[in-house]
C-alpha cells in the first residue's frame, strides 16, 4: 500500500492519519505529532516565539512521496502517513503527524522513527519564526 501523504494548509487531524493506515492486521501503531511551541532557539538559548509559518516548495509533496516511499520499501509490510501543515500556524498547533502501523510494535517504531527523521532531512519545508523580541530566523533553509 501506498503511503498515505498530504502537504496542506489546513488543521491537520491525528485521526484522520490514523484513519489512513488502519487495517485488521495491525498490531502496534506509532503516532508522532510534532507541534508549535512558545519558544526556540539556537543552543539552548530559548526564546519566546510570537509568530510561525512553514513554507513549502513546489516540489516539497513529490520529495515527501520519495521519502515516505523509501520507508515503505525498506519496510513492506508496514502502513505509513505523513502529514504536514503550511501557511501560519498559532501555538499548539499541530505541524506535522506520521504514523505507522504494523502488525508489530517493534516494525511501527522503527519505520515511524525513519520517516519523521528522513521527513524534516530532505523535505523541502521551511519554518519562519518571529520571536519575542522581534528578531527572526528562518529553520531548513539550504
Amino acid at each position: 500500500m501506498l503511503p498515505d501523504i498530504a502537504i496542506m494548509e489546513t488543521p491537520l487531524s491525528v485521526d484522520a492519519a490514523l484513519a489512513a493506515v488502519a487495517d485488521p492486521g495491525v498490531g502496534g501503531v506509532v503516532v508522532f505529532v510534532g507541534t508549535v511551541r512558545d519558544n526556540d532557539g539556537p543552543d539552548g538559548a530559548e526564546r519566546g516565539v510570537s509568530a510561525l509559518e512553514y513554507s513549502a516548495h513546489p516540489t516539497a509533496l513529490r520529495e515527501l512521496a520519495v521519502v515516505a516511499g523509501a520507508v515503505s520499501e525498506a519496510h513492506p509490510d508496514v502502513r505509513l502517513a505523513a502529514h504536514h501543515r503550511t501557511g501560519p500556524l498559532a501555538v499548539g498547533d499541530l505541524a506535522v503527524v506520521v504514523v505507522a502501523a504494523a502488525a508489530h510494535r517493534h516494525d511501527a517504531f522503527v519505520a515511524a522513527r525513519t520517516l519523521i527523521d528522513d521527513l524534516k532531512a530532505r523535505v523541502p519545508i521551511w519554518k519562519h519564526q518571529t520571536f519575542d523580541d522581534g528578531s527572526e530566523e528562518w529553520v531548513g533553509l539550504p
